[in-house]
C-alpha cells in the first residue's frame, strides 16, 4: 500500500512542475483585474471581504473569468522547497538537488526589503476579519515556513549564506512584529508588523523560527523572546488540551491544522532549546488533537465538533505534526487511513488534490499554495518516516 503513495506523490510533483509551481489561490479573489478597476469597490472593507468570500466558496473557478492570473506563492515556494529537501535526503537524486538550487533561488527575489530582516508576505491583498494586508506585507507565517524551508536546505547543501537569511529574518519577528503582553511579561507576536492580533499559531511559528536558528547561533536574545512566546501560548491553551485560534472573541473556534501548528512549533522549542517544561502541554494537546479531529475512517475533521468542510491542508498537516512530535510509528494507523482516504478521495486523475468537500459538493479547484505545496510536502513527510524507497 505504501507504494500507492509513492505514485500519488508522483503525479502530484508531475502536475506542479507542468504548472511551473505557479497557480490560484483561495484567498487571490482581490487580484481581479475587475475588482481592481472600480476603486470605490476596491477600498471598501466589506466589498473586500465579500469578494474573496465570494472566490473562496464558489465551486466554480472565477478567476479566468475575473482577471485572476496564476502566479507565485512564496510560502508555496518554500513548502516545495522542503519537500524537495525530504526527497533529496531519501534518495540523493541531482534532480531533486537541482529542484532545491531552483526553490532556493526563486525565494531569495521574492523577499520584502522594506524591514528590518528577510521577510516574505502573499502575493495578493488580502482582507480578514480584523485588519486588511495589502500585497507582499510580510507576515510571521510566510516569513518562518520560508526561512524554516531555507534551514533545511542549508543543513543539506551546507551554504552559509541560506544560515544568514534565517538569522536575518529573526531580525523581522523581533523588530517589526506588534507584542501583546500578559501581566508576567510574556508575550504573543503578532501576525504582521500592520496588525496587533493574538493568534496562537503565529506567535509560536515565530518562537518556531527562533529556537531553530538559536541551536545553530546560540544567541539569548533568540531563545529568550521564543520562551516568552510559548509561555504565552501555553498559559492560553484549554484545561482539556486544544486551543481556540486566538485569544478574542472573534477567534474563538478550535481547528485541526492550526492546532496542529501549535504543536509543532512547541515540539520544535522543545527540541532546539533542550528545555523540557512543556511536554505535559505537548502531550495533553497532542491526545486532544489526534482523538478529535479524525474519524474512525480515517476522515479528516475541520473543527473539533464538525466535519465539514473537509480541507486539503488537514491531513498534510498530520503527517508533518505527528512527525515533528515523534508519533509517525505510533500514530501510524490514524495516520495511514487519513492519507489512504485523501489520496481516495481528493486526487484528480490530473494529479492535484482538491480544495474541500462540503456536505453537498466539493470544490475541485486547483490552488496551489493550499493544495499542492501542502500535499507536496506531507506526502514526502510521510514517505520520509514510512523508509520506503
Amino acid at each position: 500500500m505504501e507504494n500507492s503513495v509513492w505514485n500519488s506523490l508522483y503525479k502530484l510533483e508531475a502536475y506542479c512542475a507542468s504548472e511551473g509551481y505557479k497557480g490560484y489561490d483561495p484567498y487571490d479573489g482581490l487580484n481581479s483585474r475587475l475588482f481592481q478597476a472600480i476603486p470605490v469597490i476596491r477600498g471598501n472593507r466589506m466589498a473586500r471581504l465579500a469578494c474573496i468570500q465570494l472566490f473562496k466558496r464558489s465551486p466554480i473557478n472565477l478567476r479566468p473569468l475575473a482577471g485572476v492570473k496564476k502566479e507565485y506563492n512564496p510560502k508555496a515556494l518554500g513548502l516545495f522547497l522542503s519537500g524537495y529537501c525530504n526527497l533529496y535526503q531519501i534518495t540523493q537524486k541531482q534532480e531533486y538537488l537541482d529542484k532545491i538550487n531552483f526553490f532556493i533561488s526563486k525565494i531569495k527575489t521574492l523577499a520584502n526589503s522594506e524591514w528590518s530582516g528577510y521577510c516574505w508576505g502573499y502575493n495578493f491583498d488580502w482582507q480578514a476579519r480584523a485588519f486588511f494586508q495589502p500585497k507582499n506585507t510580510p507576515t510571521v507565517v510566510a516569513t518562518t515556513f520560508i526561512s524554516c524551508a531555507l534551514l533545511d536546505a542549508y543543513e543539506i547543501l551546507g551554504d552559509d549564506s541560506l544560515l544568514k537569511i534565517a538569522r536575518s529574518a529573526c531580525d523581522f519577528v523581533l523588530k517589526d512584529l506588534n507584542r501583546t503582553y500578559d501581566d508576567r511579561g510574556n508575550f504573543a507576536f503578532s501576525y504582521s508588523p500592520l496588525d496587533k492580533s493574538v493568534v496562537y499559531n503565529a506567535s509560536l511559528l515565530g518562537s518556531r523560527l527562533l529556537s531553530r536558528v538559536y541551536s545553530f547561533t546560540h544567541e539569548e536574545e533568540l531563545i529568550s523572546a521564543a520562551k516568552k512566546s510559548v509561555v504565552f501560548c501555553c498559559d492560553n491553551q484549554q484545561n482539556d488540551g486544544s486551543w481556540t485560534y486566538g485569544k478574542y472573541d472573534f477567534h474563538s473556534w478550535i481547528d485541526n491544522f492550526h492546532t496542529g501548528y501549535n504543536l509543532e512549533c512547541i515540539a520544535e522549542y522543545i527540541k532546539y532549546s533542550g528545555e523540557t517544561d512543556f511536554k505535559s502541554n505537548l502531550e495533553r494537546g497532542f491526545e486532544y488533537y489526534i482523538n478529535n479531529f479524525f474519524s474512525e475512517d480515517g476522515i479528516p475533521k475541520y473543527y473539533n465538533n464538525s466535519i465539514y468542510p473537509i480541507d486539503i491542508h488537514i491531513p498534510a498537516q498530520l503527517v508533518i505534526t505527528a512527525s515533528r512530535l515523534n508519533k509517525f510509528s505510533e500514530c501510524q494507523v490514524v495516520i495511514q487511513k487519513v492519507i489512504y482516504w485523501t489520496i481516495a478521495n481528493m486526487q484528480s486523475k490530473k494529479g492535484y488534490f482538491y480544495f474541500q468537500k462540503n456536505k453537498f459538493f466539493t470544490s475541485k479547484i486547483s490552488y496551489m499554495r493550499w493544495a499542492q505545496a501542502w500535499m507536496f510536502y506531507g506526502l514526502s513527510e510521510y514517505v520520509r518516516n514510512s523508509d520506503v524507497k
